[in-house]
């Protein structure tokens, strides 16, 4: 089966030219250009007889294989399948960051070279189907869970599309055993569903593409800015990374809802962490699991000295940010967030864990140590944004040697943003003081129709027929 369905999709979704069919439908008809429907470049047809002898090869070899020893067999199908998806992504996602860099290193030598660039276009969702692929085949070697038999369950798995462009990258443990079987639709469940694609659109419409516009204004601009213009666009970015990334993983979790599928929880108000490793078990928390599972824990962990450890650190959380971009900026995000949790780690007592205390002193301490964490999450916000290594430069030496300069140049984010802004984040006040996520459901009738009243009318507010891509889409 599997077989079969590579063969059919080289055939029909690479080299069939499909421009040469055309579709009407006042009035209907159907039109094919057969003479232009099979490809007439050499490269179309590779494609497709490469496919075909790549598959007679895998399936002449796969009987030996089976005969091998079982150890030796697992770890060669592990090797082979990591390999196999790892060298995918690099190729489509970092093969011309590499090629561009190398070219700057041989430039510094005085040495002009002029390297192999490619035309490619990145395939849709591929880290986040690469990596759920990756984690399916390492639960199954650790025998976490047992291999599906069904092919149709496993592409579905890889292809499920509400959660294809930004997560949540959820493990084939939870999501298996729900396409298996029957799902059982429910009015609470749909009623949620709907709920959580309305908050998601709330941020995302509202919020997140409201204060875009000033994001960019100034760190797309290459003129003059003030300590409070990039104070103000990176508190800005730091809301509008948030409410893109986390309205999309509400809305992919609402239509799974509607579809009687459960998504885990991909954000648990990650802005009231008061450390690195806190915030890291509330933002993105399917990256950070999988990160931990599947590559920290591997590399050692903290099972062994604090060298290695602080040593395991770096290189996941430089890996995590490489992951998200080929960019120079992604990497020293990474290196900055891995030298937040070593910092933090080095600097705090190895003291047992007592419980929080609730006197007045406590709690002023715990919200001075929130605000100063997210001091430090906004400035590696600024590394993430930024355009280049020289306006990271720039950015920091004017919020270091600039310090007050008000002079404000910064335009102002729409209405329906300014609404917003505190709207959530009182909610989100209110929710983490009552450490419930389903506080909504406490609230009487009349406050959930106002809550929801105004959460429609804002995002009808912010509506607009501008293209807004999703942040995260890219990555």
């Amino acid at each position: 089966m599997a077989s079969l369905f590579a063969v059919c999709a080289a055939f029909f979704f690479v080299t069939v030219q499909w421009d040469a069919v055309g579709l009407t439908t006042q009035p209907l008809s159907l039109s094919v250009q057969w003479a232009k429907l099979l490809p007439t470049a050499w490269s179309g047809w590779l494609v497709f007889l490469g496919t075909g002898v790549i598959v007679a090869i895998a399936n002449l070899l796969y009987p030996r294989f089976t005969a091998m020893d079982e150890k030796p067999r697992r770890d060669l199908f592990l090797f082979i399948s990591i390999f196999t998806n790892l060298a995918l992504l690099g190729f489509f996602k970092y093969f011309n960051f590499f090629i561009g860099s190398a070219e700057g290193a041989i430039r510094t030598f005085g040495i002009q070279a002029e390297l192999l660039h490619l035309n490619i276009v990145l395939p849709v969702g591929i880290s986040f189907y690469t990596f759920k692929t990756i984690s399916y085949t390492v639960d199954v070697y650790r025998r976490k869970i047992e291999a599906t038999p069904q092919f149709v369950n496993f592409a579905l798995f890889l292809a499920y599309f509400p959660p294809l462009l930004a997560g949540p990258i959820d493990r084939a443990s939870e999501l298996l055993p729900q396409f298996a079987k029957p799902r059982q639709l429910s009015f609470k469940q749909s009623s949620e569903g709907v709920y959580l694609i309305l908050f998601g659109l709330f941020k995302k419409v509202a919020i997140s593409d409201g204060v875009a516009t000033s994001v960019d204004a100034i760190y797309g601009t290459s003129g003059t800015v003030s300590w409070i213009d990039v104070v103000l666009a990176t508190f800005l970015y730091a809301i509008q990374i948030y409410c893109d990334f986390s309205g999309y993983s509400d809305m992919a979790r609402g239509v799974s809802k509607l579809f009687g599928i459960e998504l885990m929880l991909n954000f648990n108000l990650p802005y009231f962490s008061k450390d690195p490793s806190e915030f890291w078990r509330r933002w993105h928390i399917s990256l950070s699991t999988w990160l931990r599972d599947y590559l920290y824990i591997p590399l050692g962990g903290s099972r062994q000295s604090d060298r290695k450890t602080y040593q395991n650190l770096m290189t996941t959380m430089v890996l995590g940010g490489l992951w998200h971009g080929a960019a120079w900026n992604f990497v020293l995000w990474g290196f900055y967030q891995g030298a937040l949790l070593c910092g933090y780690r080095f600097f705090t007592p190895k003291a047992k864990k007592q419980q929080p205390s609730k006197t007045g002193l406590s709690l002023l301490g715990g919200l001075g140590a929130t605000l100063f964490f997210f001091i430090l999450t906004c400035y590696g916000w600024l590394l993430f944004r930024a355009t280049s290594l020289a306006q990271i430069i720039t950015f920091t030496k004017i919020l270091f040697l600039d310090f007050g300069n008000l002079t404000l140049s910064i335009p102002k984010p729409p209405l329906p943003a300014l609404l917003g802004i505190p709207l959530l984040i009182g909610y989100e006040v209110v929710e983490y003081l009552a450490e419930n996520s389903q506080l909504k459901r406490r609230f009487p009738t009349p406050a959930r129709a106002a809550l929801y009243a105004a959460l429609i009318i804002i995002v009808l507010m912010g509506q607009s027929n501008a293209p807004a891509q999703f942040i995260y889409s890219q990555f």
